[in-house]
């Protein structure tokens, strides 16, 4: 059984139709994201899962059972919620901003502190460092992991994150991104992320839902919504950022499995991006594969053809 399923959601309003018919499923362990064009329906519907926003229609079901059978407060405090804006509070420490969900919940404050040291460590905040500090003496980065620990205190299997990068520089964005990315504390749990960051979508998601106008365009893994476009839509949505994309979402595997370059490179195999590899060769470090820049970018240009070939198929 899926941890989420929606079911012919809708929600308008005014006149104005934000949500329509939109069903999906979320699996266990799954990083779902919602992608799309500013006013596509992302953040209602995210914001439809946990009843911070109410349908006009459809079903929300979170392990089966229909959240509006759930008082809006207990269903909240089974899932973490991350914004743009963070929302910590301001006259709360550190800690005491993580310990907000755990505390409600009666959790032992012993176990409160190890559970808040424990993420603090983990999202590279050193506890004694900055678990007194007060959010207003923290970077937007800083805050932003904050943010991150206080969603995630409580353990909870789901969690839900609206534009959680927006607000940072590109440089600190794609540090948070690649530290998000290999949490361990979250790769067991069920993720639904909005952003309007392509890049974002294609570096964290196992499926993404491209949504226009409160419709589903296309539901799938990156790969599938990049080389099978569902209609013009996809394919447009994607086309200013294609080569990036199809560098991100290649590996190793994938250019050298059939390809015609006769070296060792052929029978290396890695789960490593194209744009991974590029990024180290390119960086000095000329001798951490068995193939060159040039061998790698002709294998490239062989899979992209391949791949080409298919989809006309």
């Amino acid at each position: 059984m899926p941890v989420i399923r929606a079911t012919g959601l809708r929600k308008s309003f005014g006149a104005h139709a934000v949500v329509r018919d939109v069903s999906f499923e979320v699996a266990a362990g799954e990083t779902l994201v919602l992608l799309g064009p500013s006013g596509c329906g992302k953040t209602t519907l995210l914001k439809l899962l946990n009843r911070l926003i109410e349908p006009d229609g459809g079903t929300v079901e979170i392990n089966g059972e229909n959240v509006l059978s759930q008082r809006p407060e207990a269903l909240r405090r089974g899932m973490g919620y991350v914004i743009q804006q963070v929302g910590l509070l301001p006259h709360y420490t550190v800690a005491e901003n993580i310990a907000v969900v755990p505390r409600l919940l009666g959790h032992a404050p012993a176990a409160i502190a190890a559970r808040t040291e424990a993420l603090l460590t983990r999202l590279h905040l050193p506890p004694a460092r900055y678990a007194g500090q007060l959010p207003h003496q923290l970077s937007g980065g800083q805050q932003q992991r904050v943010g991150l620990a206080r969603a995630l205190a409580a353990d909870p299997p789901i969690v839900l994150l609206d534009e959680p990068f927006g607000a940072l520089d590109p440089v600190t964005r794609a540090s948070i991104r690649r530290e998000f990315r290999e949490l361990e504390e979250l790769k067991t749990k069920t993720v639904v992320l909005v952003t309007h960051d392509v890049t974002e979508a294609f570096e964290l998601a196992d499926r993404i839902m491209l949504l226009d106008g409160g419709r589903i365009q296309q539901l799938g893994p990156p790969r599938e919504l990049l080389f099978r476009p569902a209609n013009g839509f996809v394919r447009d949505f994607f086309a200013a950022e294609r080569l990036a994309l199809q560098l991100r979402t290649l590996t190793l595997n994938d250019i050298f499995r059939d390809s015609t370059t006769d070296d060792s490179a052929a029978s290396f195999a890695a789960n490593i991006t194209v744009h991974e590899a590029l990024e180290t060769l390119t960086s000095g470090n000329a001798a951490a594969f068995p193939f060159t820049v040039a061998q790698l970018m002709a294998a490239f240009g062989e899979a992209l053809q391949r791949e080409e070939d298919g989809w006309k198929r």
